[in-house]
Order: structure tokens, then sequence, then C-alpha cells
């Protein structure tokens, strides 16, 4: 049997467009799922589809929908879940895609979903589903909008649609698409609380995130399906904000013998005056023409040490904006009492000070939150490690097996002194109602933890 399509090719379908079919649906006394009504649902957006004879290509086929920009992370692609003609990030550029090798841990066998109502049953099973206030009833009354955003992440990831591996299916139809309901609900709740034409701030969704869990992707899938959909976004990252290489040289030279401030990642090493510049620019963007350029950071500058990257290499966006997405490793972090971070790494009573000046720099300006949550922190070395071999196994430079353990032993302190604390309150000032708490598994798949 193939694997899952927005429209696959199966027993008993019904010709729709040349050689595009749509699978006629089960019986209802198939299917457990789907009581009376939701069943006449699905159904009634079927006949919709198959009634189109020419079918809309903005739903039936690749449009040439301008992708994303985006920027690269020290976490790695995060996309282990892809193909290896899939679409990653470049790791030493600012902005830009390449196409390359993204090497897989998962089977390729093609995933056995090939109706709609299959469709349908594996997005209700899906581990987020309740967490972003979907039922059973909303799921089968937007399936034509879940085929239309699977659609479009198969081609922005060059995925085939016919043959979907579990990995990929999961992927998108039980994480990403579900976050991206949840941001769309989120904007909408925010935009409800303006006057009509009063001007509309973006909302900043932060997302915090460990390196390498692949919150990366997940933004960049994101921004895309807000800008395939109509929404004016922009991303940033904390990594954006880093000191530049004079600043921290100076860090270094201030903290002797701290080796968890030699190198840029905890708190001090960002420049928090530039990050409250940037942030409050980029929320001013409410009207057409308005624009600015977006700070990227060159993390291969100076031998790996990194330094901001030149001006004349970063994006450009223009409002008005509907949202940023924000994320970065540590957002979030709130700091603790001294004796709580000596106990865990002395060195950490600096950084621990240091990040007392963050609220005021980065998460007052978050209205709604994800936090990805791990259930160990050693998982970050292990995906950093996948990460790095990929790059060398494609030609690339990379860091080796010892670098990799020195490079994330610099962060695993402050994870093991501050996540205890995400997890258990949520971030700063962050409100119960806009937070989106995704526990994933070591395959960085969504699980029923939370």
């Amino acid at each position: 049997m193939a694997g899952f399509t927005t429209l696959t090719p199966c027993r008993a379908a019904t010709t729709l467009h040349s050689n595009i079919k749509i699978p006629h649906l089960r019986k209802q006394t198939q299917n457990a799922y789907c009581p009376d009504k939701i069943t006449r649902t699905i159904h009634t957006v079927m006949s919709s589809l198959l009634n189109h004879h020419d079918p809309n290509p903005s739903l039936f086929s690749h449009s040439n929908s301008t992708m994303p920009p985006t920027h690269s992370s020290t976490s790695g692609s995060g996309s282990s879940w892809l193909q290896d003609n899939s679409l990653h990030h470049d790791v030493n550029s600012g902005s830009a895609l390449r196409q390359g090798p993204v090497y897989s841990v998962f089977p390729s066998k093609p995933a056995e979903v090939a109706s709609v109502q299959d469709l349908f049953e594996f997005i209700c099973a899906g581990p987020l589903v309740d967490k972003v206030g979907l039922t059973q009833e909303k799921v089968a009354e937007s399936i034509d909008k879940w085929l239309f955003y699977g659609s479009k992440l198969c081609r922005l990831f060059q995925v085939n649609e016919l043959y979907l591996t579990t990995p990929q299916k999961a992927r998108f139809y039980h994480y990403y698409i579900p976050v991206f309901i949840w941001c769309e609900d989120q904007i909408s709740d925010y935009a409800s609380k303006f006057k009509d034409g009063e001007e509309i701030p973006p909302l900043v969704i932060g997302f915090s995130a460990p390196q390498g869990c692949g919150k990366t992707t997940l933004v960049f899938a994101l921004d895309y399906l807000f800008r395939i959909t109509g929404r004016n976004s922009a991303t940033l990252s904390i990594d954006d904000c880093y000191l530049t290489a004079e600043g921290q040289a100076k860090l270094r030279e201030d903290n002797p013998g701290n080796a968890l401030l030699e190198l840029r990642g905890n708190a001090g090493s960002h420049d928090l005056p530039f990050s409250v510049e940037t942030l409050t620019a980029v929320t001013k963007l409410t009207k057409e023409g308005m624009k600015m350029k977006l700070p990227r950071y060159d993390k291969s500058a100076y031998s790996g040490r990194g330094d901001r990257a030149d001006s004349s290499t970063w994006p450009e966006v223009e409002g008005p904006l509907a949202v940023v997405l924000y994320e970065g490793w540590m957002l979030g972090f709130k700091p603790l009492p001294t004796e709580v971070v000596k106990t865990v790494d002395p060195q950490l009573e600096i950084v621990n000070k240091n990040l007392e000046a963050y609220y005021d720099a980065w998460d007052k300006f978050v209205q709604a939150w994800i936090v990805i949550k791990i259930q160990d922190p050693s998982c970050v070395y292990q995906w950093r490690l996948q990460a790095e071999i990929a790059t060398r196994q494609a030609g690339k430079p990379g860091m080796t097996d010892e670098e990799v353990k020195d490079f994330v032993s610099r962060y695993l302190p402050a994870y093991r002194a501050y996540l205890p604390t995400l997890y258990s309150e949520g971030p700063n000032e962050s409100d119960p109602n806009h937070l989106l708490v995704i526990e994933i598994d070591e395959g960085r798949n969504p699980i029923l933890g939370v």
C-alpha cells in the first residue's frame, strides 16, 4: 500500500484530476473514532473536494511559494527524521538554505496511511491534540486545512508525498501542524484584545528548547506556514544577540578560569542592550512599508569562536508583522538562590548573577510561550554528536567527538540548574493560558509526558 499523501491513489478511489485520486471513506461502522456528526463532516469536506474538477492549485499542487529566510543554529539541523534528499540549514550561513544530505536514523519504510479517514484517525491519536485545544470534531471540520498544510510541508522539506515515512508523518501531523494551529489561536486571541482600527504590534512567541532538539527546524516550518497562509512573520534567535568577538574576549579576560564564560553561550555572553533595541524595533513593525534588518550571528568567524555577522548580510523584514518567533536554548530561565546553583557547579554563581538582567532584556517581550521539555539533558550531547557526524560525512568541517563533549559540557550545568524550575513553574511571568509545554523523546518526537 502506498504511503500517505494529501491525495493518495488507493483501492476504491475516485478520479479527481488527471492522475490525482481521492479514496472513498470507509463506512462508519468500521471506524471507532468517528461518531455520526464527525463522519458527516468529513464526508461534506470530501464532497466539496470531489466537486472541484479543476482543483485550486494552492491546495492540490505545488505552488511557487517563496521559502522563508532562516538562520543557523549551533544545535545542528534537528532534522534526522528527513530523507537524504531533504533541505536543511547551512550551519555556516546566516540566512540561507542549501540542498544536501540529512542522515536519517529512522527506517525508510513508507507509512501505510492511504485515505483521509486514516489521516483523521492518525491526527486524533497525536499526543498534542488535547494540549492545543483540538477535539475530534474540530479536526474533522478542518481536515482540508490539515491536507493543505501537510502538502506544503512536504514541499518545504522536499519529501515525497506518496511515500512519507512514519517519522515524517508524525513530525508533520503530530507536531508541526498542531503547534501551528496553537500559534494561530494565540495570535487570534491576542488580536481580539485590540479595538477596530488600532495598530496591533506583532505577537512575540518564545520558544525555549535545548540545543539539538529541533527548535530551529520547528520555527522554520512555522514561519513558512505563516507566510503561505498570509501572515507576515519574523524569526529571531537569542544567538543573534551574542556579544561581538571583541566583547567575548573581554568577558573571558574578566572571568579567568571560568569555563562557562570562556566561550559564547551562558548568561553574560549576550549583548543585552542590543537585544532590547532589536526586540523593541521589531515589535514596532505595525505598518506597511516599515522595514528593518534582523541581526544574525556568524558562528564560523574567528575559527568557530564567532562574531556578529556584517549588517550587509542581515535579512530584511517588512511590516505589518503578525508574529515574531523568538527561540533560544535558555530563553525563560530564572535566576535561583546562590547556594542552589553552587551545588550544581560553583562556576554558575556569576552566570546566575548575570541572569538577573535577562528578564527585562528578553522575557518581558514574550506574550506566548512554547517550552520543549526533554527527559534527560544528556540527550543534548547525543543530538550534537549526530549533527557533527552528519556534517563530517557530508564533507564539511565539523567538531571531533572530543570537541563536541567539551562544547556541550559548558551548557550542561545551566541545564541541570534551571530546567527543573522552567518545567515546573514555566518561564518568568508566563501565563498558563498562553503556555504550551511539549515533552519530546530522544528521537525529538512529542510524547504524552506532560
